[in-house]
């Protein structure tokens, strides 16, 4: 309850990218090994883990969520290597902007890729490290999520759909892992990161105007509602946090 996490070990997937690295930065800055997953850009997440210092303790670890073999060879890796993992963070996802009403502009294969990466990966990934989160009797799950799973609005129909059936897992596998893992969904609105800076200005103030708060979220916003909740909400479990400033209320 200390808001620490020394002596713990995290890992998160997609873990070099911009929620990412600064969700794998902040785990760092309060004491935990942090392993920083990726799928294939290995330089990235390498240079990110030096960069978290801890004279070296934390480091790369290859989690391509969308092929279970990878998946359990890096639990067999973690198991001999770090011996324990209390922390798994799901922020490894997949989206592609396509307008709702285009149902012809979704193809059959983004669907099947963005349900592969952002539900089938996020579960396998609790299904691959779940022995190791088990062990320590209090092992945590968090899902990054979405508001567009609640409101039915953002980048794609299938990645609202994504959004919606994580925030689903997250409440059966709350129940089905108790007492022994928690596991929460973490639901930003838009963020100030890679995928929005890639968006034209005027979309984004527009998203701004639309927020109660009155602005976007930061990364930093979504890692502090992570470590809340390792450290502070302790007795949560299969529930969504939001960190989207009031969007849903527009």
């Amino acid at each position: 309850m200390n808001g620490t996490l020394e002596g713990q070990v995290a890992l998160v997937t997609g873990g070099a990218g911009g929620i990412g690295a600064e969700i794998s930065a902040t785990l760092a800055s309060t004491g935990a090994t942090v392993l920083v997953g990726y799928a294939g850009d290995a330089e990235r997440a390498t240079a990110l883990a030096a960069r978290l210092g801890g004279n070296g303790r934390h480091r790369a670890v290859l989690t391509r969520v969308d092929d279970s073999a990878t998946l359990q060879a890096a639990a067999a890796d973690v198991h001999a290597t770090e011996g324990r993992l209390d922390l798994l963070v799901n922020n490894a996802g997949i989206t592609t902007p396509v307008p709702h009403e285009d149902l012809d502009g979704l193809s059959d294969e983004w669907i099947d890729t963005i349900l592969r990466v952002n539900v089938r990966g996020a579960f396998a990934a609790v299904r691959a490290f779940a022995p190791l989160l088990r062990a320590g009797g209090r092992g945590l799950v968090v899902n990054i999520s979405s508001v567009a799973g609640r409101t039915g609005v953002g980048s794609n129909v299938a990645y609202c759909a994504s959004k919606a059936a994580l925030d689903s897992i997250t409440r059966s596998l709350g129940r089905a892992l108790a007492p022994d893992i928690r596991v929460l969904s973490v639901s930003p609105g838009w963020v100030d990161g890679a995928y929005a800076q890639r968006m034209p200005e005027d979309l984004i103030r527009a998203q701004a105007e639309r927020t109660p708060l009155g602005r976007i979220a930061q990364p930093q916003e979504v890692a502090n509602a992570v470590l809340a909740a390792a450290t502070l909400l302790t007795f949560s479990t299969g529930c969504v946090i939001p960190v989207d400033g009031g969007r849903p209320l527009t």
